[in-house]
């Protein structure tokens, strides 16, 4: 239910249910801390994300060579294969 209430709101029942059990259980109160510290974290690599510089983009001919190097490699496995 600790996952559940980060995708949906939870009816009245299923909060007060989560809420006495966290009470009682300390390793799913520990599980909340983890699932919060995740989204928090996720929601800061998402930003940094959309901070990204997209004018670092390979140049044409390094994108060639890489292609080719990896077009090799593979021709060399089905080689190897037969």
């Amino acid at each position: 239910m600790i996952s559940e209430r980060q995708e949906r709101p939870l009816g009245f029942r299923e909060r007060w249910g989560v809420r006495l059990h966290l009470w009682i259980c300390v390793s799913c109160r520990g599980f909340e801390r983890q699932m919060t510290l995740m989204r928090q974290a996720l929601r800061e690599l998402g930003k940094r994300a959309e901070d990204v510089d997209d004018s670092s983009e390979l140049p044409p001919e390094v994108r060639e060579r890489i292609r080719k190097a990896l077009a090799e490699r593979c021709d060399c496995k089905h080689d190897h294969a037969d």
